[in-house]
């Protein structure tokens, strides 16, 4: 079955990256997964992962659509293409408050509108045509990237839960992958493989992507205890608590953030059930989580491995058992 890598969550040092990637693609993962957040810059890690790999698919999931310029993005897409043809695709998200506008500095407006404007943007200006736009977010004119890819690049956006949102009257939805299961406002550009309409954005193929926390261990309970942890910090922020009510964790959002709000942190993970968990994550023995990927892939959607790991001295090897169990 074809499994990708959520290859940010090995939290490697930079100059191992090289050879992470190498052994991903020698493994058989079908894509690589590059995240942005308060880590590694996201383009910068995507190229390094594109000059070291051959058929290792790649793609963004996600990058905030607000922290650079539609421009900027297109210039990184088409760089990227020349690189690593057929093989890259840009993921943005409307991304939260916190990143965008508190560790940014920048206005955060969650609006879908301000993914569509940039996709059309971005789309023209990786397809070196020269790119005029008087939108809501953008005003900008003139301009004309010098060395477009030889493939043109197409873009689709999709919304939060049920909502689904075609940008420039196309595409489909996209669905990056995220500890949220990879539902997020999302839009993404990716090589166009041929003419007429326009198919579903994905790496490769057409299946949807699905992430699972992925832990192989033979100590599973301090292992989703610190998995409740770690999806308490989501569930108390605004877009993923939705979400997460959306997925039918709509009881635990609200024993989460009850208990937060009155500053019990402790009974906030203890919000957190074993459903959740389940819901959310794979840990244990290999083939209890390989039957548990599996389980998703029966489906009819690509499992992601994010791997997973309690902090402390012994995450590193932890999380490189996990890397290595897969596909």
């Amino acid at each position: 079955m074809p499994i990708d890598i959520a290859l940010t969550a090995l939290a490697m040092p930079i100059t191992e990256f090289p050879a992470i990637a190498r052994e991903a693609e020698a493994r058989g993962y079908r894509t690589a997964w590059v995240g942005e957040a308060s880590g590694a810059e996201a383009i910068v890690l995507s190229t390094l992962v594109a000059t070291h790999t051959a058929t290792l698919q790649i793609a963004n999931g996600v990058i905030p659509v607000q922290t650079r310029t539609p421009i900027v993005y297109g210039q990184a897409a088409a760089t990227l293409a020349h690189l690593a043809p057929g093989r890259f695709a840009l993921g943005l998200g409307l991304s939260s408050e916190i990143i965008v506008g508190q560790w940014h500095g920048l206005p955060f407006t969650p609006s879908i509108q301000q993914m569509r404007e940039a996709v059309q943007i971005i789309r023209l200006t990786a397809a070196g045509e020269r790119v005029g736009f008087d939108g809501r977010f953008y005003r900008l004119k003139n301009f004309r990237l010098a060395i477009p890819p030889r493939r043109p690049l197409r873009a689709s956006t999709c919304g939060t839960g049920t909502q689904d949102v075609r940008a420039g009257g196309r595409g489909g939805r996209r669905r990056p992958p995220q500890l949220d299961s990879a539902r997020g406002r999302a839009g993404v550009v990716a090589p166009r493989r041929g003419r007429g309409q326009a198919r579903r954005t994905e790496p490769r193929g057409r299946r949807r992507r699905r992430v699972r926390a992925t832990c192989v261990t033979d100590e599973r309970e301090p292992v989703r205890e610190a998995l409740a942890r770690e999806i308490t910090g989501y569930a108390i922020v605004n877009a993923y608590a939705r979400f997460f009510a959306e997925c039918g964790f709509a009881e635990e959002v609200e024993a989460v953030n009850t208990a937060w709000k009155a500053g019990d942190r402790t009974g906030a993970v203890k919000g957190i059930s074993e459903r959740v968990l389940d819901g959310l994550g794979a840990v244990g023995p290999a083939g209890v989580c390989r039957e548990q990927i599996g389980a998703f892939a029966r489906t009819g959607v690509t499992p992601v491995v994010l791997p997973f790991a309690p902090p402390g001295p012994a995450a590193r090897a932890a999380l490189l058992r996990t890397f290595r169990e897969f596909p």
